[in-house]
């Protein structure tokens, strides 16, 4: 993952966001190892809104699925969930708003939105990497 993919994702996961009257929003780009490669919150975003979407991009790579899909099998195996988010710190957050960003099959990053309702998040995560 480039920084200057990372900064792109961001600017579009952010014009989404404009586009569709979100909420402010807060931004997160990790690398395949989960570390941040670039972050923005717009102004107005709530000050916690960083953290989550971090955590929504780590829980990408941590477990290799969007948090869409995360989000499903949590409800489906809370105990799992329960025990996975305190073996990671907390870290997981399985909430929508977190895609993966691949290249052919090879995961590079993720990208985690935060501000609004999970489902416009997700949506201006989506919009973000073109799915």
């Amino acid at each position: 993952m480039t920084l200057e993919r990372a900064q792109s994702l961001i600017a579009a996961a952010l014009a989404a966001g404009r586009a569709l009257g979100a909420r402010p929003l807060a931004a997160v780009v990790v690398d395949a190892g989960g570390h941040i490669v670039a972050s923005a919150r717009e102004d107005g975003a709530t000050i916690a809104r960083h953290e989550f979407a971090l955590a929504k991009a780590w829980s990408c790579i941590a477990l290799g699925l969007d948090t869409r899909d995360l989000v499903e099998r949590a409800e489906a195996n809370t105990a799992f969930f329960s025990a996975a988010a305190t073996l990671l710190s907390g870290r997981l957050l399985p909430a929508a708003g977190g895609v993966l960003v691949r290249e052919d099959k090879q995961i590079l990053g993720a990208l985690g939105v935060s501000g609004d309702a999970a489902d416009v998040d997700d949506a201006c995560a989506v919009a973000a990497i073109g799915r």
